[in-house]
């Protein structure tokens, strides 16, 4: 990568940008909410299960201008998703500005074990226990979910329950290899534990990106 590129890319004024769609959000408090998604590239948090995994390595993927993602993003919706991989590795304040100046609504979805930069309308924060959260993030999400795979999992949902602010809503969300085993001790638990939601990839059963 040239020199120039790399600064860019420093300052959040370029993004390894892997894809971008216009869907429905299939997950949590906004689904069924039409909604584009920006994809950054770039994850070193190493889910085993994590079913974008072609996203991990942001040298695969083109350094992109961020007003050009912003203003192509203003042509499909109002509500925009940044996901990745992990957008928080890169400066995301260049990217929510240029959304903002165009009147945006602005979701991220992070594991949170960066520091938390951009402004954003709405935080759903997927913890992963390879890389905690920080707790500004903690601090400031409006959404937990916690990825069920196994059973301690259900332990690690608590655990993360416990450091986020009163008014963040929790989510539990069966991985989709594991959902057949474990959405009815999901079920069970959410029904003992009411403070808990269900989250499904509805968008998977829609069969839609």
């Amino acid at each position: 990568m040239q020199k120039e590129i790399k600064e860019l890319v420093g300052k959040g004024e370029m993004l390894p940008l892997m894809e971008e769609f216009y869907t429905i959000q299939g997950e949590g408090f906004y689904k069924g909410t039409a909604a584009y998604f920006i994809r950054i590239g770039g994850c070193d948090v190493g889910c085993h299960w994590c079913d974008v995994k072609e996203s991990w390595d942001a040298e695969l993927h083109p350094p992109t201008d961020t007003i050009q993602i912003a203003n192509k993003a203003a042509e499909y919706s109002d509500t925009i998703v940044v996901t990745g991989g992990e957008p928080l590795m890169w400066n995301m304040k260049p990217l929510t500005d240029a959304l903002k100046a165009n009147g945006l609504k602005t979701h991220i979805e992070t594991s949170g074990a960066y520091k938390l930069s951009g402004e954003w309308d709405w935080i759903c924060l997927s913890p992963k226990k390879t890389k905690l959260p920080t707790q500004e993030v903690h601090d400031t999400a409006h959404e937990l979910k916690v990825i069920i795979y196994n059973k301690s999992d259900f332990k690690f949902a608590e655990e993360q329950a416990a450091k986020v602010n009163d008014n963040c809503m929790l989510f539990m969300q069966p991985e989709w290899s594991k959902r057949d085993e474990m959405i009815p001790l999901m079920v069970d638990y959410v029904m003992k534990n009411p403070k808990w939601k269900m989250s499904l990839q509805t968008h998977k059963y829609m069969n839609i990106p």
